[in-house]
C-alpha cells in the first residue's frame, strides 16, 4: 500500500504529541502501535523528523507518511495496514536525542540527522557490527561504560559471534593496561553483559535467550546502560 491508500483515513488516527518530552519515550509509543489493528494507526508530532522510530514502526507492519508543517514541526503517519510480529527487535533507540531539542529545537534536527547519516546511510563502508565495535572501544576510552554497554549488546544481537568480543576485550587490555582494565573494565556493567553471553553459551543456551537475557539485565531498565 501507499499513503494514498490510507491517507483518508488520517483524522481518525489517534494524535501523540512528543514535543518537549525528554527521554525514551519510544517503548510507550511501540506499546500502544502494538495493540492496534490492521487499518488503525497514529499521528506523531514532534520537533525533528522522528526517524528513530520508522523502522521499529515498520517491524510492526506500520507505513508511515511525515509532513514538516512549521521550522520545528513534524507530523509523523503511522498506518498499520498489516498486523506482524516484530520483526526488527531493535534494542536501545537512541532516546538521548530527545534531549537536544530541550537545549535548542534546531540542534535537535541536526542530532538526529546526523544520527541517520553516522548508523543508517546506505554508503557506509564497514559493516554495521565492526561500527558498533569501533563505537565500543571509543566509548571505553573516553570512559563511557554505559554507552559501551549498549553497543555490544546491540552487536551481539544483531548477530555478532562472540569470538569477536574475546577479540576486543583482550586489545582493551593491551591498549588500555592490566591495571586499567582490572580496576575499571572488569567490575563494569560493560564486563558483566560480555560475562553473561560466555557464561551462557558455555551452558549451551540457545542464542534467542541470551539475546532475550541480555535485554532484560542491560537494557533500558538498567540504571547503568538507560541514557534517555
Amino acid at each position: 500500500m501507499s499513503y494514498t491508500d490510507w491517507k483518508e483515513k488520517t483524522d481518525t488516527f489517534k494524535t501523540v504529541d512528543v514535543r518537549g518530552v525528554a527521554g525514551n519515550f519510544f517503548q510507550g509509543l511501540k506499546k500502544q502501535a502494538a495493540a492496534m489493528e490492521a487499518g488503525q494507526g497514529m499521528e506523531v508530532i514532534q520537533t525533528f523528523d522522528p526517524i528513530p522510530l520508522y523502522e521499529v514502526m515498520e517491524g510492526l507492519g506500520f507505513e508511515h507518511h511525515t509532513e514538516k508543517t512549521a521550522e520545528h514541526e513534524y507530523h509523523a503517519y503511522f498506518c498499520r495496514t498489516e498486523v506482524k510480529q516484530e520483526d526488527k527487535d531493535i534494542p536501545m533507540r537512541p532516546a538521548a536525542l530527545t534531549n537536544m531539542p530541550v537545549i535548542d529545537e534546531g540542534l535537535g534536527e541536526i542530532a538526529v540527522n546526523f544520527w541517520d547519516l553516522t548508523w543508517n546511510d546506505e554508503h557506509r563502508h564497514l559493516p554495521y557490527e565492526m561500527r558498533l565495535l569501533l563505537s565500543l572501544t571509543n566509548a571505553v576510552g573516553a570512559g563511557r561504560m554505559r554507552q559501551a554497554t549498549r553497543e555490544l549488546v546491540k552487536a551481539y544481537i544483531h548477530g555478532l559471534d562472540s569470538a569477536a568480543l574475546d577479540d576486543v576485550f583482550e586489545l582493551l587490555a593491551w591498549n588500555q593496561g592490566i591495571g586499567y582494565f582490572s580496576s575499571e573494565i572488569g567490575p563494569s556493567t560493560l564486563f558483566a553483559a560480555y560475562k553473561t553471553i560466555k557464561n551462557m553459551e558455555k551452558q549451551d543456551k540457545a542464542r534467542d535467550e541470551i539475546c532475550a537475557a541480555l535485554k532484560e539485565k542491560f537494557g533500558e531498565k538498567n540504571p547503568d546502560v538507560k541514557v534517555g
